[in-house]
């Protein structure tokens, strides 16, 4: 790879060996197609659009629709998703104990295209139910999020929570009383997974590259899981090979996840797109933020292409080594190695770096990611060639329907508390 190096960008998602092939053949076709969703009774609840007539709107510009939203109810805000089948955004409106307020707040979201839906937990109880679980719950191996499909907090446990931290993590859960949230078991164990885009080694342990940056003076670099660059300061695309590449930059744990690194050889061509494997690359045109119910695709060393949508936002993970907030829960799965890859959407949005979760690629489970726009903020670093950071998944507003797939308009800008453990 001499001079291009690992082209970084492009190589999260090259080595992906077979899956990631036949990953890349049904990704490239479909990057602007339908993709089937779980239809959430949308018009459904109290506040349902029936005779609305809500607008179509594109996975892509759900989350700047919601954003919006979020900021004109403001108490009234109860969390958002998009409904992938009929592409309308969906919003909950706290029910507001019969104040009159709710109604007018119904009015606005009908009129500006999207579904409202009347939910009896508002965001605000959401979140201070969430508070409640970092303050008394945060054992190692849980994590929770609000879930605005069902207007409730999910909580995710491990197969380490036995005993009495079970009893613990339930306790506290029956105490925000009725209908606020619910607990679920994962099969797996919420664990970093240190080892494969393309790999990238350091230190001993094996990681996989997000996505090339160009940083403020300009330089080429590349982001990763902050979990792998606090593992090691210099990281090569050979196990034991020479450097390529430096942190400069690395979180872990605490409010994030990501880590900056700056190519050790400032002439290293880094192409802002993502190898697909068998020749095929997706262009990254720029960065996006996650909605709950967006269809992503993440690549990794180790499992190479794998898709799925983000179940929760603003998550907390709590890992062996610490807590970590503010991530992307995704169904998506993921394994040791595939930390630090990207995850994407079909049209070229960069959404996230892979953190961490529970289970694989053959039984399933639970992964978190690092959103891929508060990284760049944090470091001062622009997708690609710069100037393409800042525009976002927002899109064309209403029309673009076949722009993403499951698109989900996430709980908000405000982001839904959610917590969970272990980084890939």
């Amino acid at each position: 790879m001499s001079h291009r190096r690992i082209s970084k960008g492009k190589a999260v998602l090259a080595g992906a060996g077979a899956v990631g092939v036949a990953a890349a053949a049904i990704l490239l076709p479909n990057a602007n197609a339908s993709q089937s969703g779980t239809d959430d009774g949308a018009g459904g609840g109290a506040g349902g659009g029936a005779g609305q007539n809500p607008r179509t709107v594109s996975a892509a510009s759900a989350p700047e629709l919601v954003a919006r939203l979020s900021s004109q109810l403001g108490e009234d805000y109860a969390g958002a998703y998009y409904d992938a089948q009929k592409k309308q955004v969906v919003v909950n409106v706290a029910d507001g104990g019969g104040s009159g307020g709710s109604d007018e707040s119904t009015r606005q979201v009908r009129a500006s295209g999207a579904v409202a839906r009347s939910v009896q937990n508002s965001m605000g109880e959401l979140r201070t139910a969430t508070g409640t679980l970092t303050r008394d719950a945060a054992i190692p191996g849980t994590a929770w999020a609000v879930d605005p499909r069902t207007n409730q907090v999910l909580v995710t446990a491990d197969t380490t929570v036995t005993g009495e931290r079970w009893d613990t993590l339930e306790s506290t859960v029956r105490s925000l009383g009725d209908g606020v949230a619910r607990i679920q078991k994962s099969a797996g164990e919420f664990k970093p997974f240190l080892e494969g885009g393309d790999a990238i080694f350091g230190g001993g342990a094996r990681c996989s590259l997000g996505f090339n940056v160009t940083t403020q003076d300009g330089t080429p670099g590349f982001l990763t899981a902050g979990h792998c660059g606090v593992a090691a300061e210099q990281w090569s695309e050979e196990q034991n090979g020479a450097p390529v590449g430096t942190v400069q930059a690395a979180t872990f744990p605490g409010d994030g996840d990501f880590a900056l690194l700056t190519y050790d050889d400032p002439a290293t061509e880094a192409p802002s797109e993502v190898d697909l494997g068998d020749g095929q690359t997706l262009p990254i045109g720029q960065a996006g933020e996650a909605a709950v119910g967006l269809e992503v695709v993440r690549m990794g060393s180790t499992t190479g292409l794998a898709d799925g949508s983000v179940t929760g936002l603003n998550a907390t993970v709590n890992y062996a080594e610490g807590s970590v907030s503010g991530l992307i829960q995704t169904n998506v799965c993921a394994e040791p190695g595939d930390s630090g890859g990207p995850l994407f959407t079909a049209d070229g949005t960069a959404i996230g770096l892979t953190s961490g979760g529970s289970g694989d690629c053959t039984s399933g489970g639970e992964t978190f990611f690092q959103p891929v726009t508060t990284a760049l903020t944090a470091v001062g670093a622009e997708i690609g060639a710069g100037g393409a950071a800042d525009d976002g998944a927002a899109g064309d507003g209403a029309a673009d329907d076949g722009a993403q797939d499951d698109g989900a308009a996430g709980d908000g800008a405000a982001g839904d508390g959610s917590e969970a453990g272990s980084a890939h």
